[in-house]
């Protein structure tokens, strides 16, 4: 059958290099492992099965990539079939397309590669976790004023802001745990929709394929892409989270701000002003991650109000799409996870600030309610008076102004000036604020090598999975070698 030259040049070329660039490794790894599978269950003969992986062998995986679309063949599927047949008799080569269709071969090989993409993300959060963990230990201690609604709020530290974004990624690293779980099921034997009639074992080519079992329903097997749609939802968590992490890191590279310096690598000077020291590596992460949720967004918008079953729309224009949003969200954690590791963080200056607007203010409040028995709002209405009279009268005693404030709120409490400075320091803000998950030195140095712990244990699983599949390629190479 010819087809038309234009459906030719818009679509069957670009879903042809698309497919050399992303499905031919999965693709050959399919052919091994139900070839296994025919010749273990009696449907194809052992002596046509080395014939059929023989011609298999002899296909040139460069030179594959390197060839162009003819027109000849549909895809590249019917491209390999015919180097396949050219190499053996065709109706030999003819025996391994048995009890499968290019249906459940597809929904096989997208989950093959999808995997892949999950654990790359998942390595790139764990680069991510050890870089802010690395930060978080060497600044337990560092204070600066967190803020509110973009102001100044309360002291806190660095190590604590750190950790919060940490606890996000370890649950990020949790989501794509479990979308890997569903994406990581083997479709093949699914057929067109409704499955075979031969004698197949989907067990064996799931685990010659280093699944951890096959599908089930064979119609859902097809149909289905909830699994793309969860991963998808999993890295779209994770690049919102992470880019506002990084818009964070960029306000804080600011002049104005000045708590951030990135290391030399990581910044670009002006073509025209020498004194610039601009922090292009994290405005670069942060346009990566935003074009990764904009890519992972539009997958469920392509699948959108389609039908459930087999067409093209969850196939070959989605996968070039999943492969791009994936590939850049991995690009945009990993790059914030290399510019973070070296920076460093004007200690002096964040503590400073710490130390400026009435920030620590609340501990005031919080003394006069915790030891000296006021309500806590009239506590806060004194301490809020506090701050009213001593930025209208900068000068005044602030033990007087405390004391005339309680006076008016229903209790008058005096307190010497070093009591006061005491309270009122950041360091006494923040040691005292030992709730769990608060930012005491002491809550956060365990919460740090919690987390630390929790980044070993999550690596250790990652590599227990590469570990496992790489298994799975060596019993499928030896089960090929033995045939």
């Amino acid at each position: 059958m010819a087809f038309a030259p234009d459906y030719v040049r818009l679509v069957l070329n670009d879903n042809f290099e698309d497919a050399k660039a992303l499905l031919v490794e999965p693709m050959m790894a399919i052919h091994y492992s139900h070839l296994v599978m025919l010749v273990r269950q009696g449907i194809v003969s052992a002596a046509d099965a080395r014939h059929i992986r023989d011609a298999l062998r002899s296909i040139n995986v460069d030179e594959l990539r390197a060839v162009p679309y003819s027109g000849q063949s549909e895809d590249l599927f019917f491209h390999v079939d015919g180097l396949t047949a050219a190499a053996c008799h065709r109706d030999v080569a003819g025996r391994l397309h048995t009890a499968r269709s290019r249906n459940d071969m597809a929904m096989t090989m997208y989950r093959l590669n999808l995997r892949g993409y999950l654990l790359a993300l998942a390595e790139s959060i764990l680069k991510l976790r050890r870089s802010l963990l690395g930060l978080a230990s060497r600044h337990v201690r560092t204070i600066y004023p967190a803020h509110t609604h973009t102001q100044p709020a309360q002291p806190t530290t660095v190590a604590h802001y750190l950790l919060a974004v940490v606890e996000e990624l370890e649950r990020s690293t949790a989501r794509l745990s479990s979308a890997y779980q569903t994406t990581n099921r083997n479709p093949l034997g699914a057929c067109a929709i409704t499955g075979t009639g031969f004698a197949i074992d989907r067990d064996l080519t799931s685990s010659l394929l280093g699944f951890d079992g096959p599908t089930g329903n064979t119609y859902g097997s097809i149909a289905s892409v909830d699994y793309v749609l969860e991963s998808a939802s999993s890295a779209s968590t994770l690049v919102v989270g992470t880019g506002r992490f990084v818009h964070d890191m960029l306000l804080w590279c600011t002049a104005e701000m000045g708590y951030l310096r990135l290391a030399d690598g990581f910044v670009q000077i002006s073509s025209i002003m020498p004194q610039k020291r601009n922090p292009v590596a994290l405005e670069h992460a942060r346009s990566i991650l935003s074009k990764a949720f904009g890519e992972l967004q539009a997958i469920p918008a392509m699948v959108h109000n389609t039908p459930f079953g087999d067409i093209v729309d969850t196939e070959d224009d989605l996968q070039p799409l999943v492969w791009r949003a994936f590939t850049d969200a991995t690009r945009g954690v990993e790059l914030t996870a290399a510019a973070m590791a070296d920076g460093q963080f004007d200690v002096g200056r964040m503590r400073t600030r710490a130390n400026e607007g009435w920030v620590t203010v609340t501990e005031l409040a919080d003394t006069l309610s915790r030891d000296h028995g006021m309500p806590f709002t009239a506590a806060h209405h004194a301490a809020s008076a506090v701050v009213e009279q001593m930025r209208s009268n900068p000068g005044a005693s602030l033990a007087d102004v405390v004391a005339a404030a309680t006076a008016a709120n229903g209790r008058e409490v005096q307190f010497a000036d070093a009591e006061l400075a005491r309270i009122l320091s950041p360091e006494h803000f923040v040691e005292i604020r030992r709730t769990a998950g608060g930012p005491s030195p002491q809550v956060v140095a365990a919460a740090v090598t919690a987390s630390q712990a929790a980044v070993d244990r999550d690596a250790l699983t990652l590599t227990g999975i590469r570990t496992s599949l790489a298994t799975a390629v060596a019993c499928l190479n030896d089960a090929l070698n033995t045939l």
